[in-house]
């Protein structure tokens, strides 16, 4: 019973990310395609609406439709499918399960677009004056969490066996 609701939960997380990315991506193309860049809190974020071709800071855009279509659709495909059987082998601590489920559901959220459109609908920008990320979108920050909380997780690992 604790593996079913565990796994439950963990389903509900994928979900919830998932979910909660695909309904700001229709928010950013029915609000701010086509209009101009929107700034709230000083400058600290700007809402502009971005159409990524390629991967993390648009590297591979310019690479030939083949190619991207191999790197951002198949072999992520297959890598993120890999790292569910890697999940559902290996004995993971609920630290790392959680941060694994953030990140593949930000890398399928993020799939779902590339399969379906060619590109991923990237429409978020932080920063301070002049010193800014690059232009991202939820399924990214989950992305981004999962891979904290793993880190930590093996951080964590480590200096209980030292």
């Amino acid at each position: 019973m604790k593996i079913f609701r565990r796994g439950l939960l963990l389903c509900l997380l994928l979900a919830a990310t998932a979910g909660c990315d695909r309904v700001t991506k229709h928010l950013a193309v029915t609000t701010l395609a086509g209009m101009p860049e929107q700034s709230y809190l000083g400058d600290t974020v700007r809402l502009d609406y971005h159409e990524n071709t390629g991967g993390f800071l648009s590297t591979g855009a310019t690479w030939p439709p083949a190619v991207r279509i191999g790197i951002f659709q198949i072999a992520n495909g297959i890598f993120l499918l890999g790292t569910l059987v890697m999940a559902a082998y290996f004995q993971w601590s609920r630290l790392a399960l959680i941060g694994l489920v953030m990140f593949i559901a930000g890398g399928m959220s993020n799939l779902v677009d590339r399969v379906a459109l060619g590109s991923v609908i990237d429409f978020l920008n932080v920063g301070i004056g002049p010193v800014r990320t690059g232009i991202f979108n939820v399924a990214d920050v989950a992305i981004m969490a999962g891979v904290a909380l793993l880190v930590v997780d093996r951080w964590r690992a480590r200096r209980v066996t030292m």
